[in-house]
């Protein structure tokens, strides 16, 4: 049996077929080298539009990830803005460190021109610092689209953003897409993981290893709703997506998404798990027009309370962001100039606007691991735990980092996309079955030679392991 053909359907049809070159595989693989499955590059992307008169930005992985771990000198300068300890749930103490962490972020990937946001974020080029993707996203239908690089992540229910925002068709949703970015330290721990291509080794992401303090994680998150629904999507921040149609309907077009959040995740050893996580939502009405500064800051943690078990604070439907007083481990901003009214998290700890309600940013960070042997939140299965209950609040522990969710399982040390890439790869093909791994991608006759199409070979799980889908969120119905 032809093994490479028989999974061509798995392992992006779609880009084949754009590419025009399924009539010529067969010759390719007789004339080409053969290929080194350990070093040969990930592909960029597993889904895009046809070449032909496609002229915009295409998405390249960067994946030239350090050979040495940075210098302590390296770790970035707002680590000096960090709040003295105790950590303070009063916003006030963060907020020149939340902004702080937000312009690192944006220096030399942002512009302030607005014809310039399309070819904005191609973090491989960027002339201050360089940044790195996580290999493995491109695989699956929700797989990385080749303009920008957005893999579709989390469903928006009815009324989630604001009480005007509805739905596309009844029974569907309208769909968040996102992109993840690693600055040198994190990126050097991807590098070690994914040293041999063919043997992700997440030891790297277990105690004792782990990312190294300095590690530094955003990720810009844009939804397909029409910014007229959403009040605070005024003077958007928008991109073209090749993503599918809703959420519940996957054939793919060119589509504009607009930018509705960032979030950022702090690897800090004087953090109490040894992690920081923040996040910012847009706000269109803070300015003249659209730009990247109108993210806001809506919080940062570094717990999950794991004593507060009330419900009080959940509110699902904004009206007003409402602001739990009881926790200690979540700081909010309560100015409301700059932030909208916004659902925030499980009983008011932190969450984006895009985010689960009934969630935390920790919350579902702790769970990345390999094999995922429990699913990210408790809602995630069959017959869910009552809410505020002993084994609900297994998912609001304080759990260190570097530390398995589940015995069995390796460390993902909080990044939800590394797990999910080491979950892709093993899920990609059984034992012996081999596939094409990458396609070229050619846009006119003066783009450098394309690719060559790589063979490689995969391991599953052993037979009999119980695993969850690593999913970020489901539709509130479920």
């Amino acid at each position: 049996m032809n093994h490479t053909h028989a999974t061509l359907p798995r392992l992006g049809l779609a880009v084949l077929l754009a590419a025009g070159i399924l009539s010529r595989l067969a010759a390719a693989e007789a004339t080409t080298p053969a290929p080194n499955p350990s070093t040969d590059p990930f592909p960029d992307f597993g889904f895009m539009v046809s070449p032909e008169g496609y002229t915009g930005p295409v998405f390249q992985l960067s994946q030239d990830y350090p050979k040495d771990l940075p210098a302590k000198s390296d770790v970035p300068a707002f680590f000096a803005k960090l709040p003295a300890a105790p950590f303070s749930p009063d916003f006030e103490a963060w907020r020149d460190y939340m902004m702080a962490v937000r312009d690192y972020c944006f220096e030399g990937n942002t512009s302030a021109d607005p014809a310039k946001f399309a070819t904005d974020w191609q973090v491989q080029n960027n002339p201050v610092r360089k940044w790195y993707h996580i290999p493995w996203q491109h695989y699956g239908a929700s797989g990385r689209e080749g303009v920008h690089g957005l893999t579709r992540e989390a469903p928006v229910a009815n009324m989630q953003l604001s009480l005007a925002q509805g739905v596309p068709a009844p029974g569907d949703n309208y769909q968040t897409y996102a992109v993840g970015f690693f600055n040198s330290f994190g990126g050097y721990t991807i590098g070690k993981v994914w040293a041999d291509h063919m043997n992700p080794d997440l030891s790297w992401t277990t105690k004792p290893h782990g990312f190294p303090e300095g590690t530094v994680i955003c990720k810009l998150l844009f939804v397909d709703v029409p910014a007229s629904e959403v009040p605070f999507l005024v003077n958007p921040v928008q991109w073209t997506g090749y993503i599918q149609e809703t959420f519940g309907n996957t054939a793919r077009s060119l589509r504009t998404v607009s930018l509705i959040q960032m979030d950022i995740a702090v690897r800090d050893d004087r953090a109490p798990l040894g992690w920081l996580f923040g996040t910012f939502q847009y706000n269109g009405a803070v300015s003249q027009g659209p730009a990247w500064k109108n993210l806001m800051p809506v919080g940062i943690m570094w717990g999950n309370d794991p004593k507060n078990n009330g419900l009080a604070y959940t509110n699902p439907n904004p009206v007003a962001t409402r602001i739990n007083p009881e926790l200690k481990e979540t700081s909010i901003n309560a100015d409301t100039r700059q932030l909208p009214p916004t659902h925030l998290g499980w009983n008011g700890r932190l969450n984006g606007p895009v985010d689960n309600p009934q969630s935390s940013c920790l919350s579902c960070h702790m769970t990345a691991e390999y094999p995922a042997l429990s699913p990210m939140s408790p809602l995630f299965q069959a017959n869910p735990p009552a809410v505020g209950s002993k084994t609900w609040m297994r998912w609001f522990e304080n759990l260190p980092c570097a530390t398995p969710f589940d015995p069995g399982a390796q460390s993902a040390d909080f990044s939800l996309q590394l797990a999910i890439g080491v979950t892709n790869f093993y899920e990609w093909a059984p034992p012996k079955e081999s596939g094409l791994f990458a396609a070229a991608y050619t846009q006119s006759p003066n783009t450098a030679a394309a690719k060559k199409p790589k063979l490689l070979k995969a391991q599953a799980l052993p037979p009999g392991t119980h695993t969850f889908p690593i999913v970020r969120d489901l539709p509130q119905k479920h």
